[in-house]
């Protein structure tokens, strides 16, 4: 149980429980349920926009689906538990696959995310960078959504000088801090909103991904600087997984819009050609239904 308010909005103090639903032996956190929903809708926002703009059939997104979303939360898993500081001490070890605890990196999802979507891709022989084009939206309304989870558990929240003078600062059990696990949702919100604003005038395969690796990896190392619960401490770990994710999109952008320029430059030369040889072909028939025009003639 954690004791909120947000005093310079005249919200007084309340109180949020981490369990959702309690069963006695079993428990559901709020955590996994704002995960959950995440997912839920991100899962059908791929499969609407990969039939929509990318020419995928709905089959091709759900058996990839299949194998994102479980690999993917391994990787936060993972990730989580390898850089969260002494989560060992004192733990069994079979605390790694308590998630629902809470608990997960979302870099961990996403770089296993993107591995999976690679090699899924290789198989299929589908187009790799279509769908990672499908999934990055996506892939934000899950974090939009799960940042909320956070809330739930009283965590993700970030310190600064002066800080309490700001008129949306959050007191968590009697601390002052910022809320930055809304100023990550409102950024993600922000940068989807903007994604399919992109994607209707989307110029080359590639763009909405390498959009949404700067984006997100620009507003998260800047928000994580605020963090007092960072993983790896001081090091700030997931300020260096944004800048790296930004170098990425900027990668992608350079190699993608050039090649997207070529192909364009190959599909007008091809296009002119079909319609010179179609006129030279028109222009073929013209004349061989004139020559037997006048040869009827000529036999009359």
């Amino acid at each position: 149980m954690h004791k909120i308010s947000f005093p310079g909005l005249g919200i007084e103090e309340f109180s949020v429980n981490e369990v959702a639903l309690d069963l006695g032996s079993v428990q559901i956190a709020w955590y996994a349920v704002f995960i959950s929903i995440g997912i839920l809708l991100a899962y059908f926002y791929a499969i609407w926009r990969g039939k929509r703009s990318e020419g995928f059939t709905e089959d091709d997104v759900i058996n990839l689906i299949l194998f994102v979303i479980p690999i993917s939360i391994i990787g936060a898993r993972l990730l989580y538990v390898t850089t969260a500081e002494g989560f060992f001490n004192g733990r069994d070890w079979t605390d790694i696959f308590k998630i629902w605890e809470g608990g997960l990196a979302i870099y961990g999802a996403i770089i296993f995310g993107a591995i999976t979507i690679i090699v899924y891709a290789k198989v299929t022989k589908l187009n790799v960078v279509k769908l990672l084009d499908c999934f990055a939206p996506a892939v934000m309304i899950g974090q939009i959504i799960g940042r909320w989870g956070n809330f739930m558990n009283g965590e993700a929240y970030g310190y600064s000088a002066n800080v309490e003078r700001l008129p949306w600062r959050m007191v968590v059990d009697g601390q002052v801090t910022h809320p930055t696990f809304l100023y990550e949702s409102i950024w993600n919100f922000i940068g989807f909103v903007i994604l399919n604003i992109v994607y209707k005038k989307k110029k080359y395969d590639g763009q909405i991904f390498a959009y949404y690796a700067i984006w997100y990896g620009s507003g998260r190392a800047l928000i994580e600087l605020l963090r007092t619960d960072s993983l790896m401490g001081d090091f700030k770990l997931m300020s260096w997984f944004g800048v790296a994710s930004v170098i990425i999109g900027i990668v992608v952008i350079l190699l993608r819009r050039n090649k997207g320029k070529f192909e364009d430059a190959e599909l007008n030369e091809y296009v002119s050609n079909r319609v010179v040889a179609e006129g030279e072909n028109a222009d073929t028939t013209s004349e061989t239904l004139s020559e037997e025009s006048e040869n009827n003639g000529d036999n009359t």
